[in-house]
């Protein structure tokens, strides 16, 4: 049996991510994908949940520590703990790298006619392919492999050159900052001519060149001629004339910069005398700023134990307001519980007196307060506790035909030693001011109804008559409403209790 192809070399196991897409020579398939790149499956793991992944990816991911399966979560499978990604956490499927690897490519590179299976492109053209595109590192310029040897050599900006006077390497674009003091680089010399003479020589040429022009000795005191140094003796005996008068007019010039030196040095011990008066002021200022910052440092300490003080009352202060405000609160409270004792009766007798009868029905037509709760009233001392609920447009069937009027138990401190259900009849009046015709209705309570068992809650659910007193009669003239304010009546009999 023949040998069995080797797979690529273990140094590119796990150290890239998938294959592009367009190496596919046919249809690409989404089980071959890999799903974190979206690429084609290099060295795939499967994790615990069934995904697949490149080693590669894999590895990124879980990197940082445990991760969810993005796949889980983008096709709604997420479930803990499989769908937990953590290194050591997915093995190698060899069945998928095998059909992946079996799979018939292409080079994805441009140019290329290169054809194979996948495993072979790793093995032997990835990495290789003449028609890849590679990045020049010195000018960073894109271009084909089989093109970087002709670019180094001809076309790179950045490339590296060897001078051919002195061997040396240096960048193009420093050839001529190069050429400025490059040794070797050939010299002309201006005396005689002569070409060719290395940089580094010029100087020596030029010190015994009888043709170089050299600045005649007197170029000191202005004489600007330059003369050939065979030829220099003659020019100082022509120009000896003219010499010494620029010797002579260079000696008057010392003169007189020396009377300016001696002016000047004059000045400037004038200028020590005023520096050395400034100085005295300055250090009595400096005397007097120390005393100032010590004194200024004085006032800050005294303000900064001020702030202290003044935050500590701040919050003397405040907590004084917190404190009142809660003993404000707590007298409204204990005024509202004095006005329901003062409201409450104990007879189970209770009469309710609604004032400004014809806003609050307005407010309850606008649905801004549809419904009003009584002052609680009692059976006896520690007997049942009761309240009424009316709403003067009606509720439920008599809404905005009626007034309904209802009977609410209420939670009581003394119901452990009532009888439960509440089973006292109950009687519900609208009040005649001219004591002629009250409108009256009674029931008795259903003991099956959760409106009559021991409250669980600060008021049961209310019972009552929905269609209690048409609201035609509160329209038209009528003596049930007197100065804008109506009675509502409840009477609770008290037989057996």
């Amino acid at each position: 049996m023949a040998a069995q192809e080797p797979s690529p070399p273990s140094s590119l196991e796990g150290n890239k991510p998938g294959f592009p897409k367009k190496i596919l020579a046919n249809n690409l398939e989404d089980k071959h994908l890999c799903n974190s790149c979206q690429k084609v499956l290099r060295r795939p793991l499967q994790a615990q949940c069934g995904h697949r992944f490149c080693s590669f990816c894999f590895n990124k991911i879980v990197s940082s520590g445990p991760q969810k399966c993005s796949a889980c979560i983008r096709e709604d499978l997420f479930e803990e703990p499989t769908s937990i990604l953590k290194q050591g956490g997915a093995f190698p499927d060899n069945a998928a790298r095998r059909e992946v690897e079996a799979l018939a490519a292409v080079c994805p590179n441009e140019g290329c006619t290169w054809t194979g299976t996948i495993k072979e492109f790793e093995a032997s053209h990835e990495g290789h392919c003449d028609f890849m595109i590679i990045l020049c590192p010195s000018c960073k310029e894109l271009m084909r492999a089989n093109e970087q040897e002709r670019h180094n050599e001809r076309e790179c900006p950045e490339r590296t050159l060897n001078c051919k006077y002195c061997k040396e390497p240096f960048l193009l674009k420093n050839i001529k900052a190069h050429d400025e003091i490059c040794p070797k680089y050939p010299m002309i010399c201006e005396g005689c001519a002569k070409k060719k003479i290395p940089r580094e020589k010029y100087v020596d040429h030029i010190k015994f060149c009888s043709k170089f022009k050299a600045p005649c000795r007197f170029h000191v005191v202005g004489c600007d001629t330059s003369v050939e140094k065979e030829k220099i003796h003659d020019h100082e005996r022509q120009c000896s004339y003219e010499h010494l008068n620029l010797l002579l007019h260079f000696i008057m010039g010392i003169k007189s910069e020396k009377t300016k030196v001696a002016e000047l040095s004059r000045r400037c011990q004038d200028l020590e005398l005023k520096v050395s008066t400034f100085e005295n002021i300055v250090c009595v200022l400096n005397r007097e700023m120390e005393r100032s910052c010590t004194t200024m440092e004085a006032y800050n300490r005294q303000h900064r134990l001020d702030q202290d003080k003044i935050e500590i009352l701040n919050n003397k202060v405040r907590q004084l307001e917190r404190t009142v405000s809660l003993r404000d609160l707590s007298i409204v409270e204990m005024e509202g519980k004095m006005r329901e004792m003062s409201a409450a009766t104990y007879d189970g007798i209770f009469v309710w007196k609604i004032s400004d009868f014809t806003k609050k029905r307005q407010d309850a037509v606008a649905g801004r307060a549809p419904a009003m709760f009584s002052p609680a009233f009692y059976t006896s001392k520690y007997g049942y506790k009761m309240c009424l609920r009316i709403y003067l447009n009606g509720d439920g069937t008599g809404r905005g035909t009626h007034l309904s009027l209802f009977f609410v138990v209420m939670r009581g401190h003394s119901d452990a030693l009532l009888k439960w259900p509440f089973n006292q009849k109950v009687t519900l009046m609208l009040l005649d001011q001219n004591n002629r015709e009250h409108i009256i209705d009674a029931f008795r309570p259903d003991i099956s109804s959760s409106s009559f068992q021991r409250p669980v809650s600060d008021m049961n659910i209310a019972s009552g008559c929905p269609l209690f007193c048409p609201l035609s009669k509160l329209d038209s003239k009528n003596s049930y409403i007197r100065d804008d304010t109506i009675f509502i009546k409840a009477i609770v009999d008290l037989t057996g209790l």
